[in-house]
């Protein structure tokens, strides 16, 4: 028995951030945030910039993609019961963060920041806010000034569609990019 037990599978981070209320989500957004081991997602997406000097510097310190419109995108996802690694290939821009869930919160590192993630479930939509954010995983910055910086995942004809939006105070607009993802296998279709 105790051994059934031990080779049950373990609980993805978006399963024990979220609890029961996972199994509430659409379809499309369950089935990208139950990956175990390493799986591979294709899309199209665009990406937009802020055209302030402080907001370029601030997506090349961060390692975000370039302006770009219809774009292909894959990412590849490695993930275990203790992270995920997200590798997204906007087209040949690469970006790449990790993931953790600890203290009720879901971490996402991001070039030299830590952002600190409240998840919002609902039978529409997931949504991310941000809780806190470290830069060099030491200094505490304002939450405040990530009011702006918002994430939706939703399911739409099927596929799962993604809406990341970075704003700040004083500088605009950092980054937006959305688009769309479905399983390689799907994709390929």
């Amino acid at each position: 028995m105790d051994r059934a037990l031990n080779n049950a599978p373990q609980a993805t981070l978006f399963q024990q951030a979220l609890g029961a209320a996972f199994y509430n989500l659409p379809e499309a957004v369950r089935r990208l945030h139950a990956v175990r081991g390493t799986a591979r997602f294709a899309g199209v997406a665009a990406v937009e910039r802020g055209r302030n000097p402080l907001a370029r510097l601030c997506a090349r310190i961060a390692g975000l993609p370039k302006p770009m419109r219809d774009v292909p995108l894959t990412v590849e996802f490695v993930a275990d019961s203790k992270r995920e690694t997200w590798r997204r290939d906007f087209g040949g821009t690469r970006m790449q963060t990790r993931l953790a869930f600890r203290g009720g919160l879901l971490r996402e590192r991001l070039g030299p920041l830590q952002f600190r993630y409240h998840l919002h479930p609902g039978f529409d939509a997931l949504w991310w806010q941000v809780a806190g954010v470290r830069a060099f995983g030491l200094l505490p910055l304002p939450a405040g000034w990530f009011d702006g910086v918002r994430c939706r995942e939703r399911e739409h004809d099927g596929r799962y569609e993604f809406l990341v939006e970075a704003s700040l105070p004083l500088i605009g607009l950092v980054v937006r990019y959305e688009g769309w993802l479905l399983p390689v296998d799907d994709a390929e279709r």
